[in-house]
C-alpha cells in the first residue's frame, strides 16, 4: 500500500470511502454502466456522515432505494459531448478551439476524489476529466508548436506540485491514481520546455531535483539488490549483475474506477491469487497500455495477465534516457560527480538493454519475460523505443525499420502490436504517440521515408475521421480506417488531447526539409 501519511485528509477520505460497504454496494449494483462515473462524483457532505446515514437508513428504512440515496448525497459528473460553436471546416481551426473546451483552470478544494492543481491544464477528453502524466507530454508536442507555452509549462509545474505533495508523478490526479505512475516523460518534458527558457542554467535547476526524484521512485529498493536473485517493486537484478526495471502498483486490490469489472473478471476466471491478478491488472495501467497482449500469458485472456513478470523494453529504454539527460543537466550544472555517476547508470543499462531485450532472430527489440528468462513473443510498437532514445546500433537499427515496415504499417498508419486479441493496445488499433516515438527514431537514424510515409499516412487517418465526424478521437482503426476503434474497458473517446498535440507536431513536420527529400 502507499505511503498514507504522504497523503492530505481529503485524498485519505477519498481513499477510505472506496474501501467501504456503500463504494462496494454502488459499483457491484451497475447503478453506473462506468465504474469510473462513482469514484468521480461529488459528495454533498463529508464522507463520515455520508456513511452514517447511509448505515441508518439501510437499516431502518425497509424500503432501501440505492439510487435515491446516491442521488440525494451525490454530484454525479454525467460525461458531456465535445461541443465547439461554429464548427470549423479546418482540423487545425478545430484543434485550436479544442485547446480552449480541453483547458481547466486552477483547481477548487472541492469534495471528491480529485487531487487539486494550482494551475491550468489539458485534459485528454471524453470520460477523461483529469490530468494524465504520459498523454501530457504528447499533448505539450501540440502546445509548444501552437505558441502555447505557458500552458505547457503550467502543466510540468502541476507534476512536479504532485511529486511534492505525494511522493510521486500519479498516473492523474485522482486519489485513486495514487499507487501507481505512468511512463517517466518528466525529463523528456523539461527537455521539450527548455529551448523557450531564457534562463536555461535556472530552468535545469528547479527541475533537476524533481528529475532525480522521479529516477529514485523508479529505483526505490535497488540499494537493497545485494542478492544475486532480487525483486523488489519496480527493480529486478539480473543475472549479470545489471538492473532493469517494470510496472508495479504499490496495491493489490480491485480498481475503485473499475473495481465491478475487476471483481467479476476475478470471478468468472476462479483465479486462485486474487492479489497477483488486481497488481497486474494495476501493473498494466501504470504502463499506459491497458490493456494490451503484451502482459498476458494467452493472447485473447485478460485473466491471463501477468504484466509484472514482463520487463518492458520503453520503460527501460525512457529510463535510460532520463539518466543520460542527468548526466547532461548535471554537468551543465558543474557537477561532474553526479553527472559520472548518471552516466554509468545509463551505459550499464544500455548494455542490459541489448542484452536481454534485443532479439537477433527477430530483428527487433522485444520486452523480457522474467519467468521464461527470454525475449517475450509479443511484437510490439515498444520496440522503436530504442531507436528514439538512440542505443540502437546502425545495424539494428535498419534490422527494426524493416519489421515496421513489414509487419506494423498498414493503410491508416501503425498497428500496435501485430496480435489481434480484442484489446485496445493491440491490432487493429494505432495510436499517436506511438506513432510520435517511431516517427521521431527512424529519423534520428536517416530512415526519412519510412518516418514521412508513417507521418502522412497518421495524418492521413485523423483527418479523413475528422471530416467524417467532426471529431479527433483517442484511438484509430488503422487497418479499416472507416470504422471505429474498438477494445478495451470502454467506448473509444473523443477529444482527444495526444491526438491533438502530435497532428500538430507532424503537420509542422510536413513543411520542415525532410519532406523536400522524400517522395512518398
Amino acid at each position: 500500500m502507499m505511503n498514507t501519511e504522504l497523503l492530505n485528509k481529503q485524498a485519505q477520505e477519498s481513499l477510505h470511502f472506496f474501501e467501504s460497504e456503500l463504494f462496494k454496494e454502488v459499483q457491484l449494483s451497475g447503478l453506473f454502466p462506468d465504474s469510473k462515473t462513482f469514484t468521480d462524483a461529488i459528495q454533498k457532505a463529508s464522507f463520515t456522515e455520508i456513511l452514517q446515514r447511509y448505515r441508518i437508513e439501510k437499516t431502518k428504512t425497509s424500503a432501501f432505494n440505492l439510487k435515491d440515496f446516491v442521488e440525494r448525497y451525490f454530484d454525479i459528473i454525467e460525461h458531456q459531448e465535445i461541443r465547439i460553436e461554429n464548427e470549423k471546416t479546418s482540423i487545425d481551426e478545430h484543434i485550436e478551439s479544442l485547446w480552449l473546451v480541453l483547458k481547466k483552470n486552477a483547481d477548487a478544494n472541492i469534495i471528491g476524489s480529485l487531487l487539486p492543481l494550482k494551475n491550468s491544464y489539458i485534459v485528454p477528453g471524453g470520460r477523461f476529466r483529469e490530468i494524465y502524466y504520459w498523454d501530457s507530454y504528447f499533448t505539450a508536442l501540440g502546445l509548444v508548436e501552437s505558441g502555447n507555452i505557458a500552458l505547457a509549462e503550467s502543466m510540468l509545474s502541476n507534476f512536479l506540485d504532485l511529486q511534492s505533495s505525494y511522493g510521486c508523478i500519479p498516473n492523474g490526479n485522482r486519489s485513486y491514481y495514487l499507487s501507481r505512475s505512468q511512463p517517466p516523460i518528466l525529463a523528456l518534458f523539461v527537455d521539450l520546455l527548455l529551448p523557450y527558457q531564457q534562463n536555461k542554467q535556472k530552468f535545469i535547476t528547479t527541475h533537476i531535483i524533481a528529475i532525480e526524484a522521479e529516477y529514485n521512485f523508479w529505483m526505490k529498493g535497488k540499494e537493497l539488490g545485494s542478492d544475486e536473485k532480487f525483486e523488489s517493486g519496480r527493480v529486478i537484478k539480473m543475472p549479470d549483475g545489471s538492473f532493469l526495471n517494470r510496472y508495479w502498483d504499490d496495491n493489490a486490490a480491485p480498481r475503485p474506477e473499475s473495481y465491478r469489472e475487476d471483481i467479476e473478471l476475478l470471478n468468472e476466471s476462479n483465479l486462485d491469487d486474487a492479489e497477483s491478478f488486481y497488481r497486474n491488472i494495476r501493473a498494466a495501467c501504470e504502463s499506459g497500455w491497458d490493456f494490451s497482449a503484451r502482459w498476458l500469458g494467452d493472447d485473447h485472456s485478460l485473466a491471463s495477465i501477468r504484466t509484472t513478470r514482463i520487463l518492458p523494453v520503453d520503460l527501460n529504454c525512457l529510463l535510460y534516457k532520463q539518466e543520460k539527460l542527468l548526466a547532461q543537466y548535471f554537468g551543465a550544472l558543474g557537477d561532474e560527480a553526479s553527472s559520472l555517476v548518471y552516466t554509468k547508470y545509463a551505459t550499464t543499462r544500455k548494455s542490459a538493454i541489448q542484452r536481454y531485450m534485443w532479439s537477433e532472430q527477430d530483428g527487433f527489440y522485444m520486452d523480457y519475460d522474467l519467468d521464461k528468462k527470454s525475449n517475450s513473443s509479443v511484437k510490439s510498437l515498444a520496440g522503436v523505443l530504442p531507436l528514439f532514445v538512440e542505443l540502437a546500433d546502425a545495424n539494428q537499427a535498419k534490422q527494426v525499420s524493416e519489421v515496421i515496415e513489414n509487419d506494423f504499417l498498414q493503410q491508416g498508419g501503425l498497428v500496435t502490436t501485430v496480435i489481434e486479441s480484442g484489446q485496445q493496445w493491440d491490432s487493429p488499433n494505432g495510436w499517436a504517440p506511438l506513432h510520435w516515438f517511431t516517427v521521431q527514431g527512424l529519423l534520428k537514424y536517416q530512415n526519412k521515408c519510412l518516418a514521412i510515409t508513417i507521418q502522412q499516412r497518421w495524418l492521413n487517418t485523423v483527418e479523413t475521421y475528422f471530416q467524417q465526424t467532426g471529431k479527433i478521437m483517442e484511438k484509430y482503426n488503422v487497418c479499416q480506417q472507416n470504422h471505429k476503434a474498438g477494445g478495451g474497458e470502454y467506448d473509444v473517446q473523443e477529444g482527444f488531447g495526444w491526438t491533438n498535440g502530435v497532428h500538430v507536431a507532424f503537420s509542422a513536420l510536413c513543411s520542415a526539409e525532410i519532406n523536400s527529400r522524400c517522395k512518398t
